[in-house]
């Protein structure tokens, strides 16, 4: 996954990342700031996901 693609489009994808995953907060979302690594982190917690099953997650939503 390209991750300048996920930092420079940032500001549109927030809501369709808040869609896709509904228990990151606003903060979270400030926090991630487009950085796939921060992502995948943020999904891991918040839905209790191996590292590898965020990681899948984002690459689907974002490929």
């Amino acid at each position: 996954m390209n991750n300048d693609r996920i930092e420079g489009n940032w500001k549109e994808m927030k809501g369709k990342v808040q869609q896709q995953w509904g228990k990151l907060t606003d903060d979270d979302l400030d926090v991630i700031d487009g950085r796939r690594e921060e992502l995948v982190g943020k999904i891991q917690q918040a839905y209790g996901k191996s590292r590898e099953d965020a990681e899948k997650e984002v690459d689907k939503h974002f490929n």
